[in-house]
């Protein structure tokens, strides 16, 4: 018999590609009857350097992936999804999503768009699902974007 998942993570950051892994990971979901569909978002601290610029930026883009995180998980529950979990972490996106986030809600597949919204990343230190196909501990599946 093919794996069942149980526990899908889907990495998003307001991209097209991460809207089409979302698509992907509902489908999981429900293909697999999976017990939960955990959404994740990973504000991007990294660029963040003076303290007050970085106090009212870190809200800003904590208030967006709330409204990211609330917006997706309405998606999913009126895709028929169960459960949704919402998680938002300050970090690097590439490292929290696979060496954090999977741990923590004991993923057994993750979702990653091909691409994200961060070229800059992808051109000198890799994609986000590179790095979360390398370190992840549970299956991954990338989803083109050209799909």
């Amino acid at each position: 018999m093919a794996k069942r998942y149980k526990h899908v993570l889907v990495g998003l950051d307001g991209s097209e590609a991460s809207e089409k892994a979302f698509k992907r990971a509902v489908e999981m979901v429900l293909e697999h009857e999976a017990e939960t569909l955990t959404l994740a978002h990973v504000v991007d601290t990294r660029s963040f350097s003076a303290y007050d610029w970085y106090t009212a930026m870190a809200e800003k883009a904590q208030e967006y992936g709330d409204e990211l995180l609330t917006d997706f998980a309405h998606k999913a529950e009126n895709a028929g999804v169960p459960h949704v979990n919402k998680v938002m972490e300050l970090g690097s996106p590439k490292v929290t999503l696979a060496k954090s986030i999977a741990p923590d809600v004991k993923a057994d597949l993750i979702v990653c768009g091909a691409t994200g919204m961060n070229a800059v990343d992808r051109v000198f230190m890799g994609s986000v699902s590179e790095h979360t196909t390398r370190y992840a501990r549970c299956d991954v599946l990338i989803v083109r974007n050209d799909q």
